[in-house]
């Protein structure tokens, strides 16, 4: 018999499996994931198909279609008044997961530490878990999930090379102010520390607010990767495409180890949204306001309930807290206990964190989502 030993063996299902598959059971109402539950734009859909048609079905070049980055070069332009050279600093990813898995692969080394904001992703810890490094975890202070720069500060040592930021924030709809990105600078500004900034809901930000990128600030240029996501900003999450930016230096590197980890994107799909972005640009510019109209629809059905939330700065995602409700529950089995006693689907909160706060008491809905389904989500959840 041969032996086994799994580099991850404490790594189960994902919660998300687990939700989606109890939904697709008791028949509930699934706002867990992540994902919409309406259609790509029709243009984008058609350039898809004319794609194939057109014959582009072949490996791309390995780091993206020429035409796809200069798209997302032409992005950085418009919005934040950056100059990328969409050759030598953009790559094209089949998700922005492996794109960050590349990055750590790349740069992290055995016995390196990595300071990750926690409640967090789930893919950060386990990709630098894989490459012998040490994930640093440092919860963020509810309820606005701030971050405390006094255990920043004492985290950082001889041995931390990077800082994980996921700006807005998934699961809690935070976004980072200028000051925060100020604050951050001035602790590594003398250390060897590379920023992972993960910014794939960089579209999706509310009420007038701003997204700073980490590659707007000159002193975070050279040492920055920054990962986006399409399938997030076009309604397309299936089509698992995103890209990669960093300097020339880290983006020689990056492409060294991406090359073994998947060869290339999807040719159809990248030719498809080149085509679109070139030709649609109105679609990025009313992206904030279309998904606001939904968290507003998704708060505004639920005044009358027993919930308490702060409205989401950013992302698709809108945290409810419960402890009016059942504070009896943690936030697992108040998910379980919508699910089989009222036929709706969440995320619990404490999933995303190495250690959770006790008494959490939050649970995540995605409101990406078409208006009549989130108005008979917010008729359920009035009714708990």
């Amino acid at each position: 018999m041969i032996e086994i030993h799994s580099k991850l063996p404490a790594q189960g299902v994902t919660i998300f499996s687990v939700m989606t598959a109890m939904a697709h059971r008791l028949n509930a109402l699934n706002l867990s994931q992540g994902f919409p539950d309406f259609a790509a734009p029709p243009a984008l859909l058609q350039a898809l198909s004319q794609a194939t048609m057109d014959g582009f079905n072949q490996y791309a070049p390995s780091d993206g279609l020429i035409s796809l980055r200069e798209q997302v070069a032409q992005q950085f332009l418009k919005r934040d008044q950056l100059v990328i050279d969409p050759i030598t600093e953009i790559t094209i990813t089949p998700g922005a997961t492996i794109a960050i898995f590349v990055a750590i692969q790349a740069l992290i080394h055995a016995e390196d530490e990595v300071i990750i904001f926690d409640p967090c992703y789930d893919s950060y810890g386990p990709s630098v878990k894989l490459v012998g490094g040490k994930a640093v975890h440092i919860s963020l202070t509810a309820p606005q999930f701030s971050v405390d720069w006094n255990r920043v500060k004492d985290a950082i040592n001889d041995r931390t090379r990077m800082i994980i930021v996921n700006t807005p924030h998934n699961p809690s709809g935070a976004i980072w102010s200028r000051q925060d990105w100020l604050t951050l600078i001035e602790l590594i500004r003398d250390k060897n520390i590379i920023v992972l900034s993960d910014e794939v809901y960089e579209h999706l930000i509310y009420d007038g607010q701003k997204h700073y990128s980490a590659l707007s600030f000159p002193e975070l240029r050279d040492r920055s990767i920054v990962i986006g996501s399409f399938g997030k900003t076009f309604h397309v999450t299936g089509w698992k495409t995103g890209y990669c930016i960093a300097s020339p230096e880290l983006t020689k590197i990056f492409r060294q180890v991406y090359q073994f980890a998947s060869f290339c994107g999807v040719t159809p799909v990248q030719m498809a949204l080149a085509t679109f972005m070139q030709q649609h640009p109105e679609h990025i510019e009313g992206l904030a306001e279309f998904y606001q109209d939904k968290r507003d629809l998704f708060n505004s059905g639920l005044r009358n309930s027993r919930f308490h939330f702060t409205p989401s700065q950013g992302t698709y995602f809108q945290n409810l807290n419960y402890s009016a409700i059942r504070p009896d529950l943690d936030d697992v089995e108040m998910c379980k206990f919508l699910a089989q006693q009222h036929g709706i689907v969440a995320i619990p909160i404490s999933v995303f964190y190495q250690q959770a706060p006790e008494n959490l008491r939050l649970i995540r809905f995605c409101f990406a989502k078409k208006d009549e389904t989130l108005e008979q989500a917010t008729t359920i959840l009035s009714a708990v």
